[in-house]
């Protein structure tokens, strides 16, 4: 009958409806993060290692001592990966130096595609020996190809060398070269990331395949700019993008809880290589900002402490963080052991000091802290 049908019809919206509104609220549930200063389980943190991470002071950058580094890291970072929502980015400073020093016609887009490859496969393959399985994703991000940046070049590659080699270099390359501490390094210019073309694969991955962990946007990601006719078309650019400002950005695209960059040296310090220094515990945006931290490391430290103030003041939740440390104390920086905590809830003055304790040498090749690419 007519009514039998009309009952069934609304039996069958009614069942669709709470179907819906099932699915719906499951999606929101998924998609709610509950941030936390603390890293309860399952907080999704981006982790940027420095690319001098795979190659200690003092080593030949080869590839067997990059899968040396690489196997020693693995453990702690797939051990992490267990409790926490991990995304793992990289830095390629040196890598993409040597591979410039090689072919010297190529353009830096190429050339950090192919350092992004190289240094993927060799955390991929170590994070697998640990027990991790992991999707390198080739990333491309979108710069400004008329920033000021390229006008003024800054962003460190390759290795050192001494006055006369680097004048060399420079007359007969054509390359920029600039005071590194107490020898000279090249550089080439290093625009903030705008765009990262790859963010929906990279937030499908972390949805979709929980147990697989991405390692994206390394060494800032490919640098690329959008054809003014035709925006959909994209042209490789010139140029190196900060690892650390483009990890911030993924970091905040992802609304992620936590941005933690590894480095060789420490954390943040107050007079860095004076018999006063010391290290800060805890510090927030507004006290870097306002005591220029870093501004005279504008090769090594300086866009790192941007990198982790900008994740903080751009992230959308207020309990959001960043730290800064030493790659072997990664562990620890978690609960605030070692290395710095940048965070918007610092009372008082706006910063915590550290105990005092051995201030870690400054490097050799440099006056400059923590060249982490």
């Amino acid at each position: 009958s007519s009514q039998s049908i009309q009952k069934i019809y609304c039996t069958i919206k009614m069942i669709a409806s709470s179907r819906h509104s099932l699915l719906k609220a499951a999606k929101q549930l998924a998609t709610t993060r509950q941030y936390s200063a603390t890293t309860t389980l399952n907080d999704r943190i981006v982790i940027a290692v420095g690319g001098n991470a795979l190659q200690r002071r003092g080593e030949r950058l080869t590839i067997e001592n990059m899968l040396k580094a690489a196997a020693d890291m693995a453990p702690t970072l797939a051990a992490l990966s267990k409790d926490h929502e991990l995304v793992l980015t990289h830095g390629n400073g040196p890598q993409v130096g040597e591979l410039a020093l090689e072919r010297s016609a190529a353009t830096f887009d190429v050339l950090g595609a192919e350092s992004m490859g190289q240094i993927g496969y060799v955390l991929a393959q170590a994070l697998s020996s640990a027990g991790r399985t992991t999707a390198p994703i080739i990333c491309q991000v979108v710069v400004d190809p008329q920033h000021e940046a390229f006008r003024d070049p800054s962003k460190f590659v390759g290795p050192i060398y001494g006055a006369k080699e680097a004048t060399a270099l420079s007359q007969s390359l054509g390359w920029v070269m600039k005071p590194d501490g107490e020898y000279f390094r090249r550089v080439v210019p290093s625009p903030p990331p705008k765009e990262i073309i790859q963010i929906d694969a990279i937030k499908t991955i972390l949805e979709q395949c929980p147990d697989i962990l991405p390692i994206a946007c390394g060494g800032g990601g490919i640098p690329v700019s959008r054809i003014p006719s035709n925006p959909r078309t994209l042209t490789g650019v010139e140029a190196v993008i900060d690892k650390d400002a483009c990890g911030a950005k993924l970091a905040a695209e992802l609304d992620a809880d936590g941005f933690i960059i590894l480095t060789d040296g420490g954390g943040i310090w107050q007079n860095f290589g004076k018999p006063n220094a010391r290290e800060m515990k805890k510090a927030s945006p507004e006290y870097l900002e306002g005591t220029k931290a870093g501004k005279n490391f504008p090769g090594s430290m300086g866009p790192k402490i941007q990198a982790a103030i900008d994740f903080v003041n751009n992230s959308k939740s207020p309990n959001a963080w960043a730290a800064i440390g030493d790659l072997r104390d990664v562990s620890k920086i978690f609960n605030n052991e070692e290395g710095t905590l940048v965070m918007k809830d610092v009372k008082g003055e706006g910063v915590v000091w550290r105990e005092q304790k051995a201030e870690p040498s400054p490097p050799k090749q440099s006056k400059e802290p923590h060249k982490s690419g």
